[in-house]
């Protein structure tokens, strides 16, 4: 039998993981980072630097990074934040890299070494959501709110 899958296919794949990831990643720390009515460089750094350090999108570099986290920033701030949030979030609900994008905001809110209620809160949405919406939940959400 033929092996189907070529290395391009395989860097393909692992390209797409990663950008999932750090998609997840990126969104859950924004989220976290503007819920205390504040966005503060300690906050994106932490991001960046956990991301990078521990290899959660070994394919994606920290510019990348830090673009897709001001992008993210960006779409939080306009009003499709909610859909934002639940589609990106929800690729990787229910699965093992849920406690990553979890222990990643934790990280993000206790970058400036305060907690804010609002930082809770956001923790609070990003575990429910993580633990709760099976991983096909997104793009039924999405749908209905269109």
């Amino acid at each position: 039998m033929a092996n189907r899958y070529t290395r391009s296919s395989l860097a393909g794949d692992l390209d797409h993981r990663d950008e999932a990831v750090m998609q997840a990643l990126v969104t859950a720390g924004a989220l976290v980072a503007l819920s205390d009515g504040r966005l503060e460089a300690v906050e994106r750094d932490e991001l960046v630097n956990f991301i990078d350090q521990r290899g959660f999108a070994p394919t994606i570099s920290r510019r990348q990074i830090v673009e897709a986290f001001d992008h993210r920033v960006r779409q939080l701030e306009d009003r499709h934040g909610a859909n934002t949030i639940v589609e990106t979030l929800g690729r990787l609900a229910g699965l093992s890299l849920a406690s990553i994008v979890v222990r990643t905001a934790e990280r993000v809110a206790a970058a400036d070494r305060k907690i804010h209620p609002g930082e809770l809160r956001a923790l609070k949405l990003i575990r429910l959501v993580m633990m709760t919406l099976p991983a096909t939940m997104p793009s039924v959400a999405f749908r209905l709110s269109c």
